[in-house]
């Protein structure tokens, strides 16, 4: 196996770096059995072009992310708009200026073409012992689907502080991006990623965080458009008495992917994970993927970690695929579990809804409504929670049109 014990060139700190392509070529080589041992370089040249039986792929229909595999020669494809909070926009970050890349390492070659593709990366920075009240908001407006863009964004809360960061998707293009999430000692930081892009999007992300001693990080996914949205959040809780709440909303329809691969890793002692993500899933075609990794690692002792996946499939044709999986390597915890459940609706509660006098479709919507608003009521942000409802009922609506 080919192997180097620092990252390329242009990469701003040393990590250990597997060629992924010499792992195949070597006549000895072992698949890649647990989450933890995936390859990371910085150079897109290693990873090669997905087939699709790659495990990290095989639930991904890559034919439709060719246009992701090289860097973007421009980045007219998506614009991004500062909404609020712009004071704690910071100085754009080149490769190799501190802290872009002080945790994140490319594990696929979607995240190092974003990687080699942003000359510059937006630096979102909390200062130390700041709390910021209002939600700061991103967006980012794609300028066609037929247009390329990559990028690398980096959010950084320093020890003490306290932030909300909304970043929002919307429009349509094809989008390669990574998000380098680092909260520093102490620091409690939310982040919400919503893609509401239209129906011929793409866009791949990778979001890679470290939460370090006694501080706390909220990340939520919510997916409602594009045709194919995958956003895998890599956070590892590395600081003692760190925590970690992973939460997911999606809603596909017909002919859209939407998929999430979590990897959670307990690293220090004493921190606390909880994942929890949430789909439904109406028309033909519709297709959601959630992979749920979580590792304990052997120094994570006192850990206390849950994840679950929870979809409701409301018409026929739909699909969900919702695989959990649990690493333990050390005996000293509180507790770690972990669950899975795909179905239709629960005929109990309907009948009780039926019984009181409220109609089988109004009885559906409930139903419905309260299994995604647990998600949506977990954000914090007021106005994107009545927001984001407002969108559960207008699919609502087009299922019972």
């Amino acid at each position: 196996m080919a192997a180097s014990t620092t990252a390329p060139s242009q990469a701003p700190n040393t990590h250990a770096h597997v060629d992924p392509a010499a792992q195949v070529a070597d006549a000895g080589f072992v698949p890649v059995q647990t989450r933890s041992e995936r390859p990371s370089s910085f150079e897109v040249g290693d990873f090669g072009v997905p087939t699709g039986r790659e495990v990290n792929w095989k639930h991904t229909p890559v034919a439709a992310l060719t246009g992701l595999f090289e860097t973007a020669t421009g980045a007219a494809g998506v614009v991004t708009e500062i909404r609020s909070g712009a004071s704690h926009v910071a100085t754009p970050l080149a490769v190799g200026t501190a802290p872009r890349g002080e945790f994140f390492r490319p594990e696929d070659v979607t995240a190092a073409v974003a990687w080699n593709g942003a000359a510059e990366a937006m630096h979102v920075r909390i200062d130390r012992e700041v709390e910021v009240a209002e939600p700061i908001e991103i967006a980012f407006l794609g300028q066609g689907a037929e247009l390329r863009a990559d990028a690398h964004i980096v959010i950084e809360a320093l020890p003490h502080s306290s932030a909300t960061v909304v970043l929002r998707h919307s429009g349509s293009a094809q989008y390669a991006q990574n998000v380098e999430i680092i909260v520093r000692d102490g620091a409690h930081l939310k982040v919400v990623s919503v893609q509401q892009w239209d129906a011929d999007a793409i866009h791949v992300s990778a979001h890679q965080a470290r939460v370090d001693a006694n501080a706390t990080l909220t990340h939520t996914i919510v997916s409602f458009g594009g045709g194919l949205v995958r956003v895998n959040p890599n956070i590892e809780l590395s600081g003692a008495g760190s925590e970690g709440r992973i939460f997911g909303l999606s809603y596909a329809d017909a002919g859209q992917h939407l998929e999430s691969q979590v990897y959670l890793h307990h690293k220090g002692p004493h921190t606390t994970g909880d994942v929890l993500y949430k789909g439904a899933l109406q028309g033909a075609s519709a297709h959601s993927v959630w992979i749920g990794d979580v590792l304990i690692g052997p120094d994570a002792t006192g850990t206390d970690s849950y994840e679950a996946n929870r979809n409701l499939v409301l018409t026929e044709g739909a699909r969900a695929d919702s695989i959990p999986n649990l690493e333990i390597q050390t005996g000293d915890i509180v507790g770690a579990g972990h669950a899975s459940a795909t179905g239709r609706f629960d005929d109990e509660q309907l009948f009780y809804l039926q019984a009181r006098g409220i109609t089988e479709e109004e009885a559906r919507r409930l139903v419905v409504l309260g299994f995604l608003s647990d998600i949506v009521q977990r954000i914090g942000v007021p106005t994107l929670e009545d927001e984001l409802l407002e969108e559960i009922e207008k699919e609502l609506a087009e299922v019972n049109a």
